[in-house]
């Protein structure tokens, strides 16, 4: 991977440590008083305590553990429960993006810049489009047929191999297995994968976590929907394209 595009700027306001996980939505952090003068209460230890928003629901138990350093944005809605949102967290890699509500724009720049050969051609972008069981994320209409989307976001790194899903996902199986439909019906189908670990070198579905999403994502592949497994870094403020990498194995049909 050789490229090295400006994507979008994210920005962030505090540097925390993250001291539990109650939730998937909800973390409790600890701020430096020198850093964030106002807070709801204060720790024995002197230090701010305050609830985060976590946007993504994967477990993220590689970077979202007791004692790691965390980015965040102070959030703009006054009424809600928690004053902060979670952007990254730290890895031996940098910082990591982890905050899912970023992925649709994301998605969005990859087509628009057409970072693979598949985005050609583009007439119109429609977003949110269902298909059978599933709401797709995205549809796309070409002059002479239609290509289905589903992006899935990725942050799990074993090694160079970056490898999705870190929790075990119906939902995720059910978009696969309809992108395989779509694909049946004459349509052109791709799952996007958003890797978000800068150090990736190929890409896998992760079969020890979920050997169903393994499966039918194999079967998928292997009948024809395409695969582009993207790979971007987050420079602490500002959102890098690094490059397209390959799946991992030769265990399927195309790529």
């Amino acid at each position: 991977m050789v490229r090295n595009d400006l994507v979008m700027e994210i920005p962030w306001d505090v540097e925390a440590t993250l001291l539990s996980r109650p939730n998937r939505f909800l973390g409790i952090v600890e701020l430096d008083p020198s850093t964030f003068p106002s807070s709801n209460f204060t720790s024995s230890s002197g230090f701010i305590q305050e609830k985060v928003h976590i946007h993504d629901p994967g477990r993220l138990e590689d970077l979202l553990f007791p004692g790691n350093r965390l980015l965040l944005r102070k959030a703009t809605n006054p009424k809600r429960k928690t004053g902060w949102d979670v952007i990254a967290a730290k890895a031996d890699d940098g910082w990591i993006l982890i905050n899912s509500a970023f992925h649709r724009k994301i998605a969005e720049w990859a087509i628009a810049n057409k970072v693979c050969s598949c985005f050609e051609n583009v007439l119109e972008v429609i977003p949110e489009q269902k298909f059978g069981d599933s709401r797709l994320d995205f549809l796309l209409k070409k002059s002479d047929t239609e290509l289905w989307v589903e992006v899935k976001g990725c942050t799990l790194i074993d090694g160079s191999t970056a490898t999705f899903p870190d929790a075990p996902t119906t939902r995720g199986k059910r978009h696969v297995g309809e992108l395989k439909k779509a694909l049946e019906s004459g349509s052109e189908a791709l799952i996007m994968f958003i890797v978000l670990r800068k150090n990736a070198s190929c890409f896998k579905a992760n079969a020890s976590i979920d050997p169903d999403f393994a499966e039918t994502f194999k079967d998928a592949v292997n009948a024809g929907v395409q695969v582009c497994p993207l790979v971007f870094s987050y420079e602490g403020r500002e959102l890098f394209y690094m490059g397209k990498v390959p799946l991992c194995t030769e265990e399927y049909n195309s790529i």
